[in-house]
């Protein structure tokens, strides 16, 4: 058996996101475009006999920050020994930056063995929400005006710069909004149609109050069916509001870092972007 480690090419990337959905993650449907953007040479295919049989994401932000995900072997090649080769080469790519990842239950033993450390839990909330209808004079579509504002406002949220990510994020067909009072961005989240219903994601604002009134302007223009947010635990009253609004937990991971963790405004983070890119 001769393995080939390379940079996946956006079709390969692709397949990779496929397989995430296989896997029940609930990817975005033009997730790998956007993903890709973040940095074109930050996933990591092993091949054999030309066919890929496991991928990651190495996404470098600058030279300080990287994040780990869509760390999947193809379930009929495990045990070969293929993921522990594009881990290993996705960690070699990130080098000595604080790396971060979201880690399921069942993997967080063997990221700590790797040196990672748990920061705070994450839970999946999914349902078809019920909330009111109402128009928000503050809310506004995120267009090319705001887009200097809102990079300068998740600099708050996110350890790295990101700019050429969220100038695909927040362009539709991803609906974008912001909460905008006296010329100032109060909090701004991000949906986008995924195989299942719409996942709201990232949600940062300066209060509970943004933050309910984003959601309920966004899960309104995601229209019937289900809406799915990753939430920190940090963010407990807004988790309450969810299950209030029919919403119901589900699966948990961890957000987990390797080296310092990022000091970041964490009370304003109620839905975190991805737990594929951070």
């Amino acid at each position: 058996m001769r393995r080939t480690i390379r940079t996946l090419a956006l079709d390969e990337l692709e397949t990779l996101v496929d397989w995430a959905a296989a896997e029940g993650w609930n990817p975005g449907l033009g997730d790998a475009v956007a993903f890709q953007a973040a940095d074109p040479d930050g996933f990591i295919g092993a091949f054999v006999d030309g066919e890929m049989v496991a991928g990651i994401s190495a996404v470098a932000y600058g030279n300080d920050f990287g994040f780990i995900g869509l760390y999947i072997c193809r379930p009929d090649r495990r045990g070969e020994g293929h993921g522990k080769a594009v881990w290993d080469a996705g960690m070699a790519r990130l080098g000595s930056r604080t790396i971060g990842l979201d880690g399921v239950v069942e993997q967080q033993a063997n990221y700590r063995s790797m040196g990672f450390a748990p920061v705070y839990r994450t839970i999946r909330f999914v349902g078809a929400p019920n909330v009111p209808e109402a128009t928000d004079s503050d809310i506004c579509a995120i267009g090319p005006e705001l887009m200097p504002d809102v990079l300068d406002y998740d600099s708050r949220f996110f350890p790295a710069p990101r700019r050429s990510f969220l100038e695909h994020w927040l362009r539709p067909p991803h609906m974008a909004l912001a909460i905008v009072r006296d010329g100032a961005i109060e909090g701004y989240g991000v949906a986008r149609r995924c195989r299942d219903g719409c996942k709201i994601g990232p949600l940062f604002s300066n209060s509970l109050d943004a933050a309910s009134r984003l959601f309920a302007a966004l899960a309104n223009l995601s229209g019937p069916g289900n809406v799915h947010l990753d939430v920190p635990e940090t963010s407990g009253q807004f988790a309450g509001l969810l299950t209030s609004a029919g919403l119901q937990p589900g699966f948990e991971t961890a957000r987990m870092y390797k080296g310092k963790a990022p000091q970041l405004a964490q009370s304003g983070v109620f839905a975190i972007t991805t737990l594929e890119l951070g």
